[in-house]
This record gives structure tokens, sequence and C-alpha cells, in this order.
């Protein structure tokens, strides 16, 4: 099947058009990308990324107004040799390069979080306190399978906290091999499971990296092939999880996948107030200026704060606030949806 080389083709023709002034010489790609894949049809026959492609085309002539019948480009010579092996393939596991040759604009982003107690940002910017014991799904979707551990934060408390998570990045033929994270409380790696810092032996491999900001505290995980990246954490006595993923695939999921915590929040039945209630660990007037020294704006984060510090008696509990702060600097695509209001 010679789909990547289709696409490398296209995406090689196209890459000097720009603008409402494109018109012809966008036709003529178009079509010859379309001629392209018609002669490998019979050898692609259930390959996604070829049935892709031909839907890709169609909806593109018709956007633009091409016609089926037309002048062609003559093939492109075949890359020099000093290009590495898989050249073609590096552009389909590029999800934001290929989003914006597909359809003329960036692709849209989502942010969801857990940290703390744990407090669940979700995509939709909705924000729970959650006393989920044992092993919840944050995300379960194509694309993507994570899941979270909790325990108590303390002997005899109802609040829990995040021990242990766990990442699948499935299997995607084109790109990456499926890799699988894990980090444990004290134990945050610096690679996948099979001991890799990337994708696998595939042409894009690269798309998936693994990388450490800070030893044992902060692990970053880029995965290009899906426009998406992870950020974890460990504060304290806790672990900490951020994520920015193209809307598109944050929504690849299917009815019977409805229970992840990014998506719905955690289930009622599970919800706690952020009020402190009761005896705890620590004065809340003692949590709440630990906290303001972190987190100067009165939000859901600061009051995420306040909340784990009087109930565990830690106050690296603020760092767990901050940093998951910090990644929602990073990865919101609206500043102005930081900032959460309770």
């Amino acid at each position: 099947c010679k789909i990547l080389r289709c696409n490398s083709e296209y995406v090689a023709a196209t890459l000097h058009l720009r603008g409402p002034d494109r018109g012809a010489a966008f036709c003529t790609a178009l079509r010859s990308y379309s001629l392209c894949t018609r002669r490998t049809a019979r050898t692609c026959r259930g390959d996604l990324a070829f049935h892709s492609a031909v839907h890709g085309i169609e909806d593109l002539m018709i956007q633009n107004n091409c016609s089926k019948e037309g002048p062609t480009a003559p093939p492109r010579p075949r890359p020099p040799a000093p290009n590495p092996p898989g050249f073609e393939s590096l552009d389909i596991c590029d999800y934001e390069r290929s989003f914006l040759y597909k359809h003329g604009r960036p692709p849209s982003f989502q942010h969801c979080a857990a940290f703390g107690d744990p407090h669940i940002r979700t995509f939709h910017d909705d924000f729970h306190t959650c006393r989920v014991e044992g092993s919840w799904p944050l995300l379960d979707n194509d694309y993507l399978f994570v899941q979270a551990t909790s325990s108590p934060v303390a002997k005899g408390s109802n609040a829990t906290v995040t021990s242990k998570l766990t990442i699948i990045f499935k299997n995607m033929k084109e790109c990456i091999d499926q890799k699988v994270y894990q980090a444990e409380l004290d134990n945050l790696p610096a690679a996948f499971q099979d001991g890799s810092v990337n994708g696998g032996a595939r042409p894009g491999g690269s798309s998936l990296a693994i990388r450490e900001r800070s030893p044992g505290r902060h692990v970053e995980i880029r995965a290009g092939y899906i426009g998406t990246t992870i950020a974890v954490r460990q504060a304290g006595r806790q672990l900490s999880f951020s994520i920015r993923a193209a809307e598109e695939v944050a929504g690849a999921f299917t009815e019977e996948q409805d229970l992840q915590l990014c998506v719905g929040g955690c289930p009622r039945s599970q919800r706690m107030s952020r009020s402190p209630r009761g005896r705890g660990r620590v004065p809340a007037e003692t949590a709440q200026a630990l906290c303001r020294e972190m987190l100067p704006v009165e939000d859901v984060y600061f009051q995420s704060c306040v909340f784990d510090v009087v109930t565990s008696g830690d106050a690296n509990f603020t760092m767990a606030a901050h940093g998951a702060l910090e990644d929602a600097r990073l990865f919101l695509p609206n500043a102005e949806k930081l900032h959460i209001f309770q």
C-alpha cells in the first residue's frame, strides 16, 4: 500500500500554496492526489489511512470547487538519499500539521487535570473534588487510556490522593507501537515500561517522546501524532496529571466508554465540598496563609490547596495546586478560562 507516498507528494505539492489565490494549482494537486490513491487502491483495501485520505480528498474538492476532470501534476521525484527512511510517514504523524492542511485552520484543544485530593478539572472546565478510592479512568478513548489509582490521604480520612497513574498510548499503525507509562509515588520514571523513550521503530516513532523536566518530580510526554501533551508530577505524597489534547482526540470514544473523569467529572455520589469542616490537621487560617504564598488568586486552585493542607497536614500540597495551575497556564487554549470561581 503506497498511501504514505501519495500523502507526502500531496503535502510537498501544497506546501507553498497559501491563501485564497491558490485556486487552480491547489485543484491540480488534489486531482494528482486522487489519481495516486486510485493507483494504489487495490493494495490499500482495509487500510485506515487510505480510506481517510480518499474521504479527505472528496471533502477538499467540494470545499474548493475543484472539478474532477482537469490537469494533474507529474509525479514528484523521490526524495534524495539524505532523507531518512520513512520520510513519507512524517506528515501523517504530525497531527497539527496534517489537520492544518486538511481543514485550513489549526486544531482546537482541550485541557483536563487531576491533582491533590483528587480535584478534577474536566475538558469542559467543570471542577470537582472527589472521594474516589481505588482505580478510576481519567480517559478512555480510541487513542489513550489513562487510569488513576487513589488511596486515603491519611488513616481514617475521607479524602484520597492519586498514588499511581497508568497511561496507555494505543497502537497507531503508521506512527507508534503501543506504549505504557506507569508512575507511582517516589517512582516517576523518564521512560516507558519497556525502557524506551519514544514510540518505537516505526517511521513516525519520534512523534511520541518522553522527557524529564525535573528528576523524580515532573515528566512531560509529547504525542505529536495525536496533538497531545501530558504532564505528570509528584508533589508531597501525591501524583498529579495534566493533559492538553486535540478536541477531535478527546472526543473519540463510544457510548460504552462513558465513565471518564476528564469528560464527565466524578460521579455525583463521589463529590465532596471543599469547605473545611470539623477539625483538620492544620488550622484553616494557617493553610490559607501557606496557599496564598503560591496562589495569590483565591479561585478553585486556592480552595483546593487549602482543603488539601487542612486535610493532610502536609504543606507540600501547596506545590500540587501550584503545579496544576502552571500546567493549565501552558495547556489551556483560552487564557481567560484559567481561573475558575465557585
